[in-house]
């Protein structure tokens, strides 16, 4: 059986959350005040998802070793 690819899930999306957050800088720095507050809520929802796919890999693991 192969392991599912929890690293390759969960460096894309701490990733895409890092990009989204460089944005949401970058949005604020040149006046686009609307539309910060949603990618930087979607940046946090990235970082929050990658950080839940380490804790299933740490269980998937613990499972799967006994």
């Amino acid at each position: 059986m192969t392991q599912p690819p929890f690293a390759t899930l969960s460096t894309a999306l701490a990733g895409l959350g890092t990009a989204l957050g460089f944005l949401a800088v970058q949005l604020r720095a040149d006046g686009y005040e609307q539309y910060v507050e949603s990618v930087a809520t979607a940046s946090v929802v990235m970082w929050t998802t990658a950080c839940l796919t380490v804790v299933t890999w740490v269980r998937y693991r613990q499972m799967n070793s006994d």
